[in-house]
């Protein structure tokens, strides 16, 4: 049966470009068949929103303006037609897109390559409406008790995951995590369930004592000395076994490779600007026999595996959500963020 709400309009950021966030009143929206609106509890500042902020464009941002916001959790509000098991008051939570599993990368089983992957931009608002496909994918029930601020990171997990099980990390191997970031503080955890050391790269005290909080053996202030050498005097000379990177800017990328060990892995992880170069010695890719790689978005099984590890509490949102705002601040929660005074800011509608 379909549910209609009586409000007329909400609350909600549109994107116009670098820096020009605009809050504005817009229609609630209505599910189409298969679809489902939800109300949102909690929504939470991203890396890729702040680059996207700064930079004006973003692969998951085809059109301006544009919706905004991909990280979030609450209940749903009402659902449209043909959709049977779930109904209005229910908390839940979505990744923010969703395969076709038709195309040739989905045949493959690499659904985060997808030629048709489906986002979905919209969080920043009091409500956002959630596609077909995503529902049927990529949409969870949260349980009584698990905090929507705690759920609401199932994005981002799911990216770490992918990462982290793509990489490969055996029980015995020193990794280094480039970036204290959330992402970043987000690898240490995962990294430190599989057993492994963890060296952690940062530029601030406090985020470094985050890395510490989540697990990391050693911190390093890239702002104090030379961390290369540092990392090397921490591995005997030889370098880590396992490198990742979790910047997203060329000279990191560069970083990443000098510290990695003779066969050792280079997950370079964070996304640069488009059409940034990286200066590569050779003799380090063929005769030390460097593996590098790289890992995008994730796939619905990763998603399901983050759920899982939320639900658990194996990642404490208390280390990385350090602020709340009101959503009518969320420019000044950018502005924040790229001040580093700030991880994660959670926003109320």
């Amino acid at each position: 049966m379909e549910r209609t709400m009586t409000l007329a309009t909400m609350k909600t950021a549109l994107f116009y470009g670098a820096r020009d966030l605009r809050m504005e009143e817009t229609p609630i929206p209505h599910p189409k068949p298969g679809e489902v609106v939800i109300r949102v509890e909690t929504a939470l500042t991203c890396g890729t929103d702040l680059k996207t902020y700064v930079r004006g464009t973003h692969k998951m941002i085809p059109t301006l303006p544009s919706p905004f916001g991909h990280e979030y959790a609450g209940v749903i509000a009402e659902v449209g037609r043909g959709v049977t098991e779930l109904e209005p008051g229910m908390p839940v939570v979505t990744a923010n897109s969703a395969p076709c599993n038709q195309c040739y990368f989905c045949r493959l089983e690499r659904h985060n390559l997808c030629e048709n992957l489906r986002f979905l931009n919209g969080a920043y608002a009091e409500y956002v409406r959630v596609p077909k496909r995503i529902v049927r994918q990529n949409l969870y029930r949260v349980p009584p008790g698990v905090p929507f601020e705690r759920i609401a990171l199932l994005e981002p997990l799911a990216c770490v995951v992918h990462g982290v099980e793509r990489t490969g990390i055996a029980m015995d191997d020193r990794v280094a995590v480039i970036g204290a970031g959330p992402i970043g503080l987000m690898f240490v955890r995962l990294i430190k369930m599989t057993g492994a050391d963890v060296i952690v790269l940062g530029r601030s005290p406090w985020k470094l004592d985050a890395a510490r909080r989540y697990g990391a053996d050693h911190v390093i202030d890239v702002t104090a000395g030379d961390p290369e050498k540092h990392v090397r005097e921490l591995t005997d000379g030889r370098g880590v076994d396992v490198v990742i990177e979790a910047v997203g800017l060329p000279e990191i990328w560069e970083r990443a490779i000098n510290i990695t060990r003779r066969g050792g892995t280079v997950n370079l992880f964070g996304g640069c600007r488009k059409g940034s170069e990286v200066r590569i010695d050779t003799h380090k890719l063929h005769y030390e026999e460097k593996r590098i790689m790289s890992v995008f978005h994730h796939p619905p099984r990763y998603v399901a595996m983050a759920f899982d590890i939320l639900l658990r509490g194996e990642v404490d949102e208390s280390v990385l959500i350090s602020d709340h705002l009101p959503l009518e601040r969320l420019a000044d929660a950018f502005e924040k963020m790229e001040r580093r005074e700030a991880l994660k800011i959670a926003l109320t509608p």
